[in-house]
């Protein structure tokens, strides 16, 4: 049974993790990821009050240090790793939770267990870039200027549904009530 890794403890370790560290998004979890050579693996947890009361921030911070026990074991020394809690962290499934984890950890570089150190992530052999650095990242994660892309909708030449128009007598919404009729 794998120990638990040292811990972040201080302010200013969560902020230069923050600031310099390449960052990744899943449903169930934020992580970011400060490279340190020559340092043990190290892991700081957080839950902010958007995600709910203290019950349930603890249930969270209790559920990514497991994951973290469980899969961190193996990794290779050399990095600071902040796991923020999301809305979905109480009740993402175990295996999906384990795998946003997994998936965060690719997205940021730190290198998979067994990998060489200096190694290139995984996929990054079979023509996937790697991540940007953290100084590239542009706020909201967006490397591409943050333009949204529009969803597809229906062609130009598609018939339409005709419209109905609305019930003269229907109140549209917000309105306040009509008064009655006299008698």
């Amino acid at each position: 049974m794998p120990g638990r890794p040292p811990r972040l403890t201080r302010r200013g370790e969560f902020l230069a993790a923050a600031r310099a560290g390449r960052k990744a998004g899943r449903p169930g979890l934020a992580l970011q990821a400060l490279p340190r050579p020559g340092e043990p693996l190290r892991c700081g947890f957080t839950a902010t009050k958007k995600i709910g009361n203290a019950v349930i921030r603890n249930r969270c911070k209790r559920r990514l240090r497991e994951a973290a026990r469980l899969l961190l074991a193996e990794y290779p020394p050399g990095w600071d790793l902040v796991l923020i809690a999301r809305d979905a962290t109480p009740t993402r499934p175990w295996d999906k939770l384990l795998g946003d984890l997994r998936g965060a950890l690719r997205q940021a570089g730190v290198p998979e267990p067994g990998a060489a150190p200096g190694a290139a992530p995984r996929g990054a052999e079979a023509g996937v870039p790697a991540p940007a650095p953290a100084s590239e990242v542009r706020p909201g994660g967006a490397r591409s200027g943050g333009a949204k892309v529009p969803a597809p909708g229906p062609s130009a030449g598609a018939a339409r549904a005709p419209t109905r128009e609305p019930d003269a007598k229907a109140p549209r919404p917000g309105a306040p009530p009509a008064p009655a009729e006299p008698g």
